[in-house]
Parts: C-alpha cells; structure tokens; sequence
C-alpha cells in the first residue's frame, strides 16, 4: 500500500482479531445488529465519563516564567479498552489501524524538517458498526506511533461517545513544580463523573436550547456546582478595573471559565461582592459630598479615574477618604 508520499501498513490489534486477517471477515450480518433501543442504551452507557481514579492530567501550555501552566484531562488509552471490555467483551470489538509516513516539510514551530507519522485506527463494535479517524506526531519524537496509535484510537471511540466528555474542557491554569508538573489539580466537575452524569448533568455547551436565541445553550443543574456564571454578571456592576484586578489577583486569570477549582471561584466572588458593596457605600457618601471630591480623593491617591482602582483594598482607602469629607451626621 503506498503511503502519502512515503510507506505505510496495515496491523490489527485486539483479541477478536489476532490472526490479522481482513477486517470484513469479522462483519456482522444486519440480522445479527443490536436494534435501534438497544443500541442507543449501549452508546449512552458509551458516554458515560470514566471513573476519576483513571483520569490523568497534561501540561498542554506554559507561561512565560514557566511557575504556571495550562492542564487539560485525558485518560489512557488502556481505559478506553477496559470500557470496551466490559462492555461487549473482548471479543465484541476489534480495531485496526493504518500508518503512514508523510514527506518531510518544515515545521512551523521551530523551522526544522520532519515528517510525521499517520495512523488511522478503524475500530468496529460487533452489533453497532464501525468508525475511524486518525492521529498524527513528528516522526523525531522517540514515542511517535505510540502516541499516533493512542490519538487514533480515542478518536475513533469518541465518534460512539466513549471519552467524548473530555473535548468539553477549556484549559485550567495551575501552578507547577521545578520539573513543569502540576503541583494541584482540579476538582471534576459533577457532569465528568459517572454519578453526576447519570444523574443528568451536562455541560453546558451540550446542553444547548433548541427553542433559545443562536442556539445559545441553555442554564442547566450543572451551574449548581458552578459559580462562573455569577463572577461573570459582576464584571458590569464592579467595571474593568475591579474586575479584572480580582481575577488577576485570586485567580491569575483574565477569563473566569479559566476558575475550575470551587474554593478559587468562591473567593474570587466573595471579594467581588465585597467589592460591590464598597462601590455602593461610596455612591452614598458621594450623594453627600462636594462633586469635584471624588476626583480630589483620587488624585490624592495617584488615579486618574475610578477604572484606575483595581484592588479592594485601594477601593477602601478611597470609599474612607470620601466618607471624611461628608458631614459626619449623614454618614
């Protein structure tokens, strides 16, 4: 068989196809398929997201000064097989996979020549049908097919659900250890556990109304366990300065949905909060008050603007500075 400008074969790997025979020797007839119930219940128990014990965490960014670092979950490829097992048995499924090598090219990133290695992984659920995708790595890397085989595989599992929560999760920043590891992970949320998804929680860019403005999705039980919603509505009440400063100093984040640890999300809204009551306090004491005061605290203090008071802290300082300058019995 020849290969995208290079070579490529052709190997099998499961117990229901040792021999490495022809795929379609192992076609099942239509009569023998799972009915159309039976087969939305196996896929749906597909879906389910796997046990937290097997989830791992990658590094898949890093900041500048390399103390901070963007992790996403994953699961080895071996958890996808145990499903597979257990499912339908060992000898319920079978997959078989293709590599190819490309021509060498140029790589983007750091201008050196590689070629890549190709694999495309047709894996076939006795019953239900067959899918296919394929995964790709720099032929340099020492774990190429390796990890070309995995891609492969998981992608072709997802197209029946199995693992296809995990392409639900945005990158959460965290702090990391001399050698670039995570020195904390997050907490899955309910909906990435097998009890909270069988108790109907989703997120929420699956659960989107068809009856909603663009499709936009739509609340659901999972906002329960999350507080995103309720920091983000602040950022109008506190304006950018607050806002901004907050997540910055809490959280070391610009986006809120970047807030996957609950304890993080608490305190940064528990500040905010804090904060909006301190601009409520000062929009009193300036009802009571000279107008040019606010501007004459705020030069005092170095600012330009309100905008420019970005900590609750600094925000005290200046609500105090007002409420002096207001008569003492209306305060």
């Amino acid at each position: 068989m020849n290969g995208i400008n290079g070579h490529a074969y052709v190997y099998s790997n499961s117990s229901a196809n040792d021999s490495g025979g022809p795929l379609d020797l192992f076609a099942v007839p239509a009569a023998e398929r799972f009915s159309t119930e039976k087969a939305k219940q196996l896929v749906a128990e597909l879906e389910v997201p796997f046990e937290s014990s097997v989830i791992e965490w990658r590094v898949t960014n890093t900041a500048q000064d390399g103390k901070r670092g963007q992790i996403l979950p994953y699961a080895d490829p071996r958890a996808y097989t145990d499903r597979l097992n257990c499912s339908f048995t060992p000898c319920g499924w079978t997959r078989r996979y293709t590599v190819n090598t490309s021509a060498s090219f140029e790589r983007a990133k750091d201008k050196k020549i590689a070629a890549k290695i190709l694999v495309t992984c047709e894996l076939t659920i006795f019953g239900l049908g067959s899918h296919s995708a394929t995964g790709e790595e720099f032929a340099d890397s020492q774990f190429a097919l390796t990890a070309a085989e995995a891609q492969s595989f998981k992608r072709a599992a997802s197209c029946f659900g199995l693992g296809r929560y995990l392409y639900y999760f945005t990158g959460m920043w965290v702090d990391l250890d001399e050698r670039k590891r995570p020195m904390s992970v997050p907490q899955l949320f309910g909906w990435a556990t097998p009890q909270g998804w069988r108790e109907g929680l989703r997120p929420n860019s699956i659960q989107a109304d068809s009856n909603g403005k663009n499709g936009q999705p739509r609340a659901n039980s999972s906002q329960i366990q999350s507080l995103i919603p309720d920091i983000e509505a602040m950022a109008k009440p506190l304006g950018r300065g607050l806002y901004r400063g907050i997540l910055r100093d809490l959280a070391r984040v610009w986006n809120p949905r970047e807030i996957h640890e609950i304890a993080i999300q608490q305190k940064v809204l528990e500040h905010m909060r804090a904060a909006e009551r301190g601009l409520h306090r000062l929009e009193a004491a300036l009802e009571q008050t000279e107008p040019d005061t606010l501007s004459g605290v705020l030069r005092n203090f170095g600012f330009r603007s309100l905008e420019r008071v970005n900590t609750l802290e600094m925000l005290k300082r200046v609500v105090l500075a007002v409420e002096g300058h207001a008569p003492k019995s209306e305060i």
